[in-house]
């Protein structure tokens, strides 16, 4: 069994529409800490960190830098601090979060004088920098901040690069062409839906979770809500069709789980203003408790 630490992150400086603030209070209502709990593990909530601050001012095309600055210094000191303890779960908050996340973790490892890999569970690649974002929303920037690409000057120096071929990506269907040639490029292992519909969720996963074995590797991953299709899960508000089945998700985490590997979890991108009666919050909860060792016949029936 696992020492958990839930830690609440209600950071909506990353882009424009608000809401995703009210996600970690989403997740404890919705039953996050008894979940994990009634698996055996012990499990604390350290409550929610606050941003930094920071004394940089507004930038004409960035929104909310300052902000996502202070959170990003705030949230790799939690991580840090939280991941000699045991196994932090961050609850989100916009996906600017795994800027501070990844940072810390980095770090973490680094002390550990083992490598971090990072496992990112979205739509999106979120692989602009501020030069290259159009919408200047930095929640579509942390890949390439803890990968080190240029132009994050304002943010904290990184403590250990993650290089982008210890990236993988599962779920791709919104990437901007010239994101998707730069990933391709630094030999990130790319999974979009439409691998997934010829070949399948499994052979992707278990060949990166492979490579983070051989490696002796730390595995921090990364869920973003749009990772799910709509239909199952409509508290976000980056929606793409034709996303991961709820089945497809839970097979992902009961292979992560399997594996041994995970040492860090985000939660990411949760809306509840745009949920229908907490049902993506609450299918959230039964992944992250699939993820923690809950079997497939072990899940509850779930009335909405």
């Amino acid at each position: 069994m696992k020492k958990i630490i839930l830690i609440g992150a209600p950071m909506d400086a990353g882009k424009r529409r608000q809401g995703c603030r009210m996600g970690p209070d989403a997740y404890r209502v919705a039953g996050l800490k008894e979940a994990l709990a009634d698996l055996g593990h012990s499990v604390q909530d350290q409550g929610d960190v606050r941003p930094e601050e920071t004394g940089l001012l507004e930038h004409p095309h960035l929104f909310a830098l300052p902000e996502c600055v202070g959170w990003t210094q705030a949230l790799s000191k939690a991580a840090q601090a939280a991941a000699g303890q045991g196994v932090p779960i961050f609850m989100g908050g916009d996906h600017a979060l795994s800027m501070g996340t990844v940072n810390g973790m980095a770090a973490h490892a680094a002390r550990m004088d083992r490598p971090l890999f990072v496992l990112w569970l979205d739509a999106h690649s979120d692989f602009h920098t501020p030069d290259s974002t159009g919408s200047g929303n930095l929640h579509g920037t942390p890949v390439a901040y803890f990968t080190g690409r240029p132009g994050f000057d304002a943010f904290p120096p990184l403590p250990a690069v993650v290089p982008t071929d210890r990236v993988g990506m599962i779920g791709l269907r919104s990437v901007d062409p010239a994101e998707r040639m730069a990933l391709e490029q630094d030999r990130a292992m790319l999974a979009d839906m439409r691998s997934i519909d010829e070949h399948g969720i499994k052979a992707p996963l278990l060949a990166f979770l492979d490579r983070v074995r051989a490696e002796n590797a730390l595995l921090h991953v990364s869920l973003d809500v749009d990772f799910l299709d709509p239909a199952i899960a409509p508290a976000v508000g980056t929606t793409v069709p034709g996303g991961a089945t709820e089945r497809e998700a839970h097979l992902v985490m009961e292979l992560l789980h399997e594996s041994g590997l995970v040492s860090s979890l985000d939660l990411v991108e949760l809306n509840p203003f745009l949920d229908e009666r907490g049902r993506t919050a609450k299918l959230i909860v039964d992944l992250a408790a699939s993820l923690m060792g809950r079997r497939i016949f072990d899940r509850p029936t779930r009335s909405f």
